[in-house]
Formats: structure tokens, C-alpha cells, sequence
């Protein structure tokens, strides 16, 4: 019996799929900078629950288990800093770090979008950055 020939082109299909949906660097920076300003722009309008659905799953939940009350209320009790323009945007993967004027936010790629692992962030000689919010 012969074999049907779609199923590679299926495979083919699939992976050109894969591919195309993770884009090129510079559309991933892109997305990533119009997702970050998104959060900076709910931060200055103090829309909290903008800001919470903006976090990452993890992040959010480690922000709600340490003030011990949900989201919309732990975010506004946070020192978060009006973070300025964008400065650089650099992407590894599905992983991402925004400096901006002044604040450093850290992203990771989620199926819905790009979400904030951490927030509030200020480097420090040779430490890990000391963060406002973030997720373990």
C-alpha cells in the first residue's frame, strides 16, 4: 500500500510553524519593548489589574503568598519605580531583560505573550539583581 505524501509535508508544516511563531530577534525585541511598556503604562495609570495579568504565573503567585492578599492589592503596596524610557532589550530564547531608565524588568515568553518575572531591579556589584517583584 502507498504511503500518503502529506505526512511529511505535515511534519514540514509544522515545524516551519514552530519557526515562524518564535520570529526574528529584532521582532521578538519589538515585542518585547511594546510588552513592557504596556506594564510601564498600567504602573502610571495605577491599573493593578493590568499589572497582575501582566505578570508571570509564578511571579504572580509569589508576590500574592508574601503579602498574603491577592494581586490587585500586594502590587499597589509595591515601591515600583516609574521606570523612564527604554534603553536596551536584549533576548536569550524565551527569556528577556529590559533595562530602562530606571528600572530592569526580566521577561520570559509564555503561549499568551511575554510576562514579567520580575520587576523593580537594581543591579548590584558582582549579586544577582535586587528585585521589587519576582517570581520563584
Amino acid at each position: 500500500m502507498p504511503r500518503p505524501w502529506y505526512g511529511p509535508a505535515v511534519a514540514v508544516l509544522a515545524v516551519l510553524v514552530t519557526v515562524s511563531a518564535c520570529g526574528t530577534p529584532s521582532e521578538r525585541r519589538d515585542r518585547v519593548t511594546e510588552d513592557v511598556t504596556s506594564f510601564e503604562r498600567a504602573l502610571d495609570a495605577g491599573q493593578r489589574a493590568r499589572l497582575c495579568a501582566a505578570l508571570a504565573p509564578s511571579t504572580r503567585e509569589e508576590l500574592e503568598q508574601a503579602a498574603k492578599s491577592r494581586c490587585e492589592q500586594a502590587i499597589g503596596e509595591q515601591d515600583l519605580p516609574r521606570a523612564g524610557a527604554v534603553r536596551s532589550v536584549d533576548v536569550y530564547g524565551d527569556q528577556a531583560r529590559v533595562v530602562l531608565e530606571h528600572d530592569t524588568v526580566f521577561m520570559a515568553r509564555f503561549p499568551d505573550g511575554w510576562k514579567v518575572t520580575a520587576a523593580g531591579c537594581r543591579p548590584r556589584p558582582q549579586q544577582p539583581y535586587q528585585c521589587e517583584i519576582e517570581g520563584g
